[in-house]
């Protein structure tokens, strides 16, 4: 009995991993922005992936909660990185509503439209709004690299996926 309630609350907490990962991206500034033109942006391939693949696994309220505390630890004005989580939610689900086969190329350049929408509003919000400073040079690494990782942590997701929730995902 005990045993089965381990395995449960194991369970239970592998389902629950990609919030935790997602909190805990945010709250580390998980963006590897210390190695010189070479970051990418975590946050925003856990969100795309798991918002396109499995949309109840986050909840909107959580990715903007997360977008909240990542405000406060980077310094943005408060609810930036929220609107920008959730625009990348707002893609997700419409790539996930028109999509009749789905493909991981497809998926994968869908993302890059994604992110150079929403990096080019939070840009010209900040900059317009909020008068913060633009590096183009890094924000062209970031989305470069952010875009390439894509397929490594989408492969990664797609096992795990396939590992706790037991369900084929193509």
């Amino acid at each position: 009995m005990v045993i089965q309630k381990k395995s449960k609350i194991f369970t239970n907490l592998l389902k629950l991993a990609p919030i935790i990962i997602l909190f805990v991206s945010v709250l580390n500034e998980f963006d590897l922005n210390y190695i010189k033109y070479f970051s990418f942006n975590f946050p925003f391939i856990l969100i795309f992936y798991w918002s396109l693949k499995k949309s109840d696994s986050l909840g909107y309220g959580y990715i903007f909660v997360a977008g909240l505390i990542n405000d406060v630890v980077i310094g943005f004005p408060i609810g930036s990185t929220s609107v920008n989580y959730l625009l990348i939610c707002g893609f997700a689900s419409y790539l996930r509503n028109i999509t009749l086969r789905p493909s991981m190329i497809q998926d994968w350049f869908f993302f890059l439209f994604t992110i150079l929408v929403v990096n080019s509003m939070s840009y010209m919000m900040l900059n317009l709004f909020f008068s913060t400073n633009v590096d183009y040079t890094n924000l062209f690494y970031n989305t470069f690299f952010t875009f390439l990782f894509y397929l490594v942590f989408a492969n990664l997701f797609k096992i795990y996926q396939k590992l706790v929730f037991k369900e084929a995902n193509d």
